[in-house]
């Protein structure tokens, strides 16, 4: 599609057009009339947006169009400070909106019945804002899909529950800028190999990634249990590749890695690419920030796991519950699913075992104990870590073992808070 300079309000469809191509598999059994009347839509959202200026909150159908619910990008702090200011000074009959509330709006469906939208319109003390289309929307849930996804590229999201895995690479400030380019590069390379693998063997994945200058932040678009395990294996093979290529490297071009990986609350947005928001989300919050405190005590080599208790959605997007799962039950979780990497190819040799455990001390009766560690942070605050390890056994090829032992934990400067004696598990 050509862009037309003389007609700004023409400037942005073969964005919107790439946009709808990116969701062919929903898009595919519409008219050329449904289709152009979404462009038209993502035409108006754009202007309600206003560059960053505004969040659009939440829809719904309203005669010939939609109806929204828009504030200023600022807006939504200002009503939770404004909550927390003014308690104990305002008319205790009034009801303002807390941070839950925002939460609760962005967190789920956009979509909201008409008494929804005018019980939050209310709250908010703003107008719905009408939106006349070009044609009626149908009640087809296709489209109500397309236009949720649209609605949340000029909005932001909040997660309660997102894995996360950081990959940092060691002494990074420390090398020359043509070795910072290598070395990134090099990583990313091992991030694209391992995903490539993963779905070679047909495992699910929607992966995404956001660089930290020195590192890469990684997440699973599907929030399941199951997408959160193989975000956890996939943190596993790209360390492997890495390890492999440094074994190859003659210079300094392959990093040496640490590594985290935790659970935890998170909000996403659309960064803008020129005038428009992209088409991959972003992530901030309480998980990045603890990844990025835990990364600063790693040691070269080791792999942490953050202490977390969520509930996780057993499937993306059905009705089928939820299990809660500590750290410890998570890592136990996830060595049932190693057998599925068993026969994938690691430099030419394929992986016959794998085992991924929490490190801790010895026994007298042989078995292991769990340990966990306490680590303080350059503003004095303290969290809780387990030391992780994983060994990768190959056919005719030396074992990749990831990861430090926990014997090395005694001669570091991560002092053990206590350990847990539940049994290692052996995958």
């Amino acid at each position: 599609m050509t862009l037309d300079s003389a007609d700004s309000g023409v400037f942005r469809l073969a964005s919107v057009g790439t946009y709808l191509d990116a969701l062919s598999s929903i898009t595919d059994e519409m008219s050329l009339l449904e289709r152009s009347n979404l462009i038209f839509l993502d035409k108006c959202l754009h202007e309600q947006w206003g560059l960053g200026q505004n969040v659009i909150l939440n829809w719904c159908p309203n005669s010939d169009g939609i109806d929204l619910l828009v504030v200023p990008h600022y807006g939504i702090a200002a009503y939770s400070r404004q909550m927390t200011q003014d308690r104990g000074e305002r008319d205790p009959t009034v009801t303002r909106p807390s941070e839950d509330f925002f939460k609760s709006l962005i967190s789920g469906p956009r979509l909201l019945s008409n008494k929804q939208m005018d019980r939050v319109a209310r709250l908010l003390g703003i107008e719905r804002e009408h939106l006349s289309l070009r044609a009626p929307l149908t009640e087809r849930r296709s489209e109500q899909q397309i236009i949720e996804k649209m609605i949340k590229r000029y909005s932001i999201t909040y997660v309660p529950c997102r894995a996360v895995a950081l990959f940092d690479i060691v002494g990074f400030s420390l090398l020359s800028p043509f070795e910072q380019m290598t070395q990134l590069n090099s990583l990313s390379y091992s991030i694209n190999s391992a995903q490539s693998r993963m779905l070679n063997k047909e495992i699910g994945i929607d992966f995404a990634r956001s660089s930290t200058g020195d590192g890469f932040y990684l997440w699973n678009r599907d929030l399941s249990l199951d997408a959160n395990v193989n975000l956890y294996h996939f943190m596993h093979l790209v360390l492997a590749d890495n390890a492999i290529a440094r074994r190859k490297a003659d210079h300094n071009t392959v990093p040496k890695l640490r590594s985290c990986f935790h659970m935890g609350s998170s909000y996403e947005f659309h960064q803008s690419e020129g005038l428009n928001p992209t088409l991959y989300n972003y992530i901030v919050g309480d998980v990045t920030v603890e990844l990025a405190r835990m990364i600063d005590r790693a040691l070269p080599g080791q792999i942490l796991v953050g202490e977390f208790t969520s509930e996780i959605l057993l499937k993306n997007g059905a009705m089928s519950g939820e299990v809660t799962l500590d750290s410890i039950d998570f890592v136990l979780k996830a060595t049932q699913s190693l057998v599925q990497f068993n026969g994938l190819e690691l430099s030419g040799e394929r992986i016959e075992s794998i085992k991924c455990y929490l490190t801790g001390a010895r026994l007298n009766d042989g078995e292991f104990t769990v340990r966990r560690i306490t680590i303080n942070d350059k503003h004095g605050m303290s969290r809780n870590v387990f030391n992780a390890k994983v060994n990768i056994y190959r056919r005719h090829a030396e074992p990749i073992l990831l990861g430090i032992e926990d014997a090395m934990l005694e001669a570091s400067n991560m002092p053990a808070d206590h350990s847990e004696h539940l049994l290692r598990p052996e995958a």
